[in-house]
């Protein structure tokens, strides 16, 4: 278990991305003061220089170069705001602590896989074009109650994602780096990708996994399969993707793409059978106010000498 020590009468000087957030953690113990922190300004001075806790906005954020930590001697904890943590792990100093806001992301990422699904399967993305054309295309797609639907990635998103489907009565299958009851491993894939009429990818990034949705994973889902990515765009390899896609022998929903964000006249754009959004899985107005909490709950720790809670490990 880890734990940041901290004396009883010491103030707890936090380094947070906006007011929205100084404001709540403030609000945790008249022993906690937020400043304003923003890394493209340059190192802090002051009482900022102070800061044991450094919350990073969440938006593209990525760790800072050595000139930052240098600034900050007591540094000793950096608590995202998301999930994600593949853009600091290895990249702190010796000593400081990675913890994610694990859960914070989770109703509305899964539900955005949910839905995309859905969407995809039931052909929303063609009518929503022939109605803006003005034309009523009668047409018949896919469904997905009783589909066959592979979930790579058996963590929080993942099980919530099951727990959404469950009314579709899917045949629902989850893959994850380790074998346990209920969950096949990775290794195993080769023999479920055939099977497959959906696949869904909500995996951290690590060395194993990206890219790991290349040309031969793709090759083994069967035709007419449907790829959901709801994890990073590093994930898949984009132009085995692209090629699949232009042969009209696969469909995907991608929310993330790899390169992120997308370049104007880059042939995602226009690949055919692809509903595409632009990471925007978590964003809705509830995942502000979880993430603050998972901030706020992991200082109200700190200052009880509890144990953190979501430390991320250099996996």
């Amino acid at each position: 278990m880890t734990t940041l020590e901290l004396p009883a009468d010491e103030t707890l000087h936090v380094l947070v991305p906006s007011r929205a957030v100084g404001a709540a953690v403030e609000a945790v113990s008249p022993r906690v003061r937020a400043h304003r922190c923003d890394p493209a300004d340059g190192p802090p001075g002051g009482d900022a220089a102070r800061a044991r806790v450094w919350v990073p906005r969440s938006a593209g954020a990525t760790a800072p170069d050595a000139g930052f930590f240098a600034a900050l001697p007591d540094l000793r904890l950096v608590q995202l705001l998301t999930a994600g943590a593949e853009k600091f792990i290895g990249r702190l100093p010796e000593g400081v602590v990675l913890c994610n806001a694990r859960g914070a992301h989770t109703p509305s990422t899964a539900e955005w896989a949910v839905a995309a699904t859905l969407a995809a399967q039931r052909g929303i993305p063609f009518f929503v074009r022939e109605q803006d054309a003005g034309r009523w295309s009668f047409g018949t797609h896919r469904s997905l109650v009783g589909a066959r639907v592979l979930v790579v990635g058996a963590g929080d998103i993942g099980r919530a994602i099951g727990r959404m489907l469950a009314g579709f009565d899917v045949e629902l299958t989850y893959v994850a780096r380790t074998a346990r009851e209920g969950v096949r491993a990775m290794d195993e894939l080769p023999d479920l990708l055939p099977h497959a009429d959906v696949v869904v990818l909500i995996v951290p990034v690590t060395p194993e996994t990206r890219g790991m949705v290349d040309a031969r994973f793709l090759a083994a889902m069967p035709d007419g399969a449907l790829l959901v990515n709801a994890a990073r765009g590093v994930v898949v390899d984009t132009d085995a993707l692209v090629a699949e896609l232009a042969s009209g022998r696969l469909r995907a929903a991608l929310d993330v793409t790899d390169p992120e964000p997308l370049p104007e006249g880059h042939p995602l754009w226009s690949a055919p059978g692809l509903l595409l959004t632009p990471h925007v899985g978590g964003a809705v107005p509830e995942t502000g106010a979880r993430a603050a909490a998972a901030v706020t709950d992991q200082l109200r720790r700190v200052l009880a000498g509890e144990p953190l809670v979501n430390v991320v490990d250099d996996y």
